[in-house]
């Protein structure tokens, strides 16, 4: 479930969206309002439920290839993304949706660019899409789907690597002594 070129997405558990209002979100790093969507590279960051806790690690032209190994491992290919157990119940019965929504109407966000925000009010190029089988999507895409007791003592070792990174709902991760680290 990726956009198509022109296009961005937005991912939600509600299939009733009819258009989406710029807001600021409960969780946001920044005061200005905005319709959040992502591009082509970082979709796959959205095969989630909601509040699911996520950490997420790629290979980039600056990444060595002792991190490589130490993270994502062999046969691991170019990308891992890693949940708890506890989220893996959900991961399989959610269902969620994906918004196409027109480009031209988002503007690029962060450095490096992680989302893209539009600052007015935007419609869905048509009905939402179902996305499907959450696992499946990872497998087509070749990401290695990791699943750990909790994310944190991987997060602690993913963020100081030369690999690119993300971590989406870590506020949700079960604390490390929690899962005996």
């Amino acid at each position: 479930m990726r956009p198509e070129p022109g296009q961005v997405l937005h991912f939600s558990e509600d299939p009733t969206i009819t258009r989406f209002s710029p807001h600021v979100a409960a969780t946001a790093q920044q005061q200005e309002a905005y319709v959040w969507a992502v591009a082509y590279d970082r979709a796959p960051d959205y095969w989630f439920p909601r509040q699911c806790p996520r950490a997420m690690a790629w290979v980039t032209p600056e990444t060595t290839e002792e991190d490589r190994e130490r993270i994502i491992g062999p046969g691991g290919g170019l990308r891992v993304h890693a949940v708890e157990y506890g989220w893996l119940e959900r991961m399989r019965t959610t269902e969620l949706y994906a918004y196409r929504l027109d480009a031209r109407d988002f503007r690029p966000f962060g450095d490096p660019v992680n989302a893209h925000v539009a600052e007015t009010e935007v419609v869905p190029l048509g009905p939402p899409e179902r996305v499907g089988d959450l696992f499946a999507l990872y497998e087509e895409a070749d990401i290695q789907l990791r699943v750990l007791p909790t994310l944190l003592p991987f997060w602690d070792q993913v963020i100081t690597t030369t690999l690119g990174f993300s971590g989406i709902r870590l506020r949700n991760a079960r604390p490390a002594s929690a899962a005996g680290s």
